[in-house]
């Protein structure tokens, strides 16, 4: 059996993110809102996957949903391959707003999204022995705590306070510790933590 393989994929990338800086006092959770680039206005930011629903005032007939493709582009009746991808639904609306005011008097235009993807910025990944592993949409005021939840806990296989959470600061990635079990399993509350967008959550797998 090749090395890789008998690490497994989370202990790999706990190899390749070992260079990252480490900082063991990743701040408990708070009650306030979570720390996103702008800590009192955080919004969502429709990404690829993302059903849009577009309202146009009086106009039923170009009105309707529509799947955001993987370039992050729609195409609506009166305007084709809009690039909606990292824009606020509000933001879209004005920007589509404009669009259609080529063909319609003062349209007014409002936009809402269904079965959230979101960009890869704005979500928070994780890896190794999670209950199911995955990509979680980032939701405001996201803990540790709401994540394990999303992705069904650990398994019985894993070592989760032995699990990184890697973070972009200031450019740069950043390692931290996390304990996990403690957290679940004894219910120390005081292991709960803010998740960012753009978070990796790595658990390895337990050495028995």
């Amino acid at each position: 059996m090749s090395k890789i393989t008998t690490i497994g994929l989370a202990g790999l990338l706990l190899m390749l993110v070992s260079g990252c800086q480490t900082n063991q006092t990743l701040p408990e959770a708070t009650t306030r809102t979570s720390l996103t680039s702008d800590v009192n206005n955080y919004q969502y930011l429709i990404g690829p996957g993302d059903n849009l629903t577009i309202f146009v005032w009086r106009n039923p007939e170009i009105s309707g949903t529509f799947l955001v493709r993987p370039d992050g582009k729609v195409t609506t009746a009166l305007v084709e391959d809009i690039d909606v991808s990292g824009k606020t639904p509000t933001a879209l609306a004005r920007q589509i707003e404009e669009e259609l005011s080529k063909f319609i008097n003062s349209p007014r235009v409002t936009v809402s999204v269904t079965g959230f993807q979101g960009p890869l910025s704005e979500q928070v990944r994780v890896i190794g022995e999670a209950t199911s592993p995955r990509a979680v949409n980032y939701i405001e005021d996201m803990t540790l705590l709401d994540l394990m939840i999303s992705v069904g806990g650990l398994t019985e296989f894993a070592d989760g306070d032995n699990a990184k959470l890697i973070r972009v600061i200031d450019g740069k990635k950043r390692s931290f510790d996390i304990q996990i079990d403690d957290l679940i399993k004894e219910g120390d509350i005081s292991k709960n933590v803010d998740m960012l967008p753009g978070d990796i959550v790595i658990i390895p797998e337990a050495w028995y």
